[in-house]
């Protein structure tokens, strides 16, 4: 048995991660412990504070006795920037003990993975941070495209979402030399119509939660063949030259 565990801010889109769990299909399991998110906002202000280190600190404790082996915060650490964002990771692997990653890194590890030369970002996020997670992205080594934002302001808001708000953002922000569309912010459900937008795009694509997941697959040198999860838990690794 696999243990994965995630510090997830508050209570929006939570209920991917035991349907991820189930599509899954093997001896690995998803822990989940929520942070406090303090102001529920997409402000940078907001969401650094979210991200402090004393919040996460607070659930890393209840991770350690699960067993879990990896850790990754389920949020937009991208607001840091590159640099603090990796001191971030730091802080939180050693006082979880354990390795650690954020959200962030994932979906540049993610990019990387399925061989995504240039992607497209369709963010719920107002414009000002949908921005911040592009020049991450950029920061991280990958070509960022067209960049959309639908301006939504609260994780609350965007927790109601459903299929068809989920597929008009995605729309939106696709271009044609877009090799892969990323959807950020974990409080977006996802996981639900990732092949069926995978099918309409005709490309990868990348979310918040599926890619979090794999992260912490990725930290513990495990690999996954889930098809019902996307192109990223099919195709075999990218060698990186």
């Amino acid at each position: 048995m696999t243990a994965l565990g995630f510090l997830y801010p508050g209570h929006s889109a939570e209920d991917d991660y035991p349907r991820i769990e189930q599509l899954l299909g093997s001896d690995i399991r998803l822990d989940v412990v929520h942070t406090d998110i303090g102001t529920d906002a997409h402000r940078v202000d907001a969401l650094l504070e979210t991200g402090s280190a004393g919040r996460l600190a607070a659930g890393v404790e209840e991770l350690r006795m699960s067993g879990a082996e990896s850790v990754v915060w389920a949020s937009g650490g991208f607001v840091h920037g590159w640099e603090d964002a990796q001191e971030q990771v730091r802080t939180l692997a050693v006082t979880a003990g354990m390795p650690a990653s954020s959200t962030s890194f994932a979906f540049v590890h993610a990019a990387k993975e399925i061989g995504a030369a240039r992607v497209a970002v369709a963010a719920t996020y107002p414009d000002d941070v949908a921005g911040l997670f592009a020049e991450f992205l950029r920061a991280g080594g990958v070509e960022v495209g067209q960049v959309h934002g639908a301006g939504i302001v609260t994780a609350a808001e965007v927790a109601t979402w459903g299929e068809e708000e989920v597929f008009a953002l995605a729309r939106e922000a696709d271009s044609p030399d877009a090799g892969a569309v990323l959807l950020p912010d974990t409080a977006l459900h996802t996981v639900a119509h990732i092949p069926a937008l995978e099918k309409e795009l005709g490309k990868p694509v990348l979310t918040a939660n599926q890619v979090t997941v794999w992260e912490a697959l990725r930290l513990t040198d495990r690999r996954v063949n889930a098809p019902s999860l996307g192109a990223l838990f099919t195709r075999e690794p990218i060698v990186q030259v």
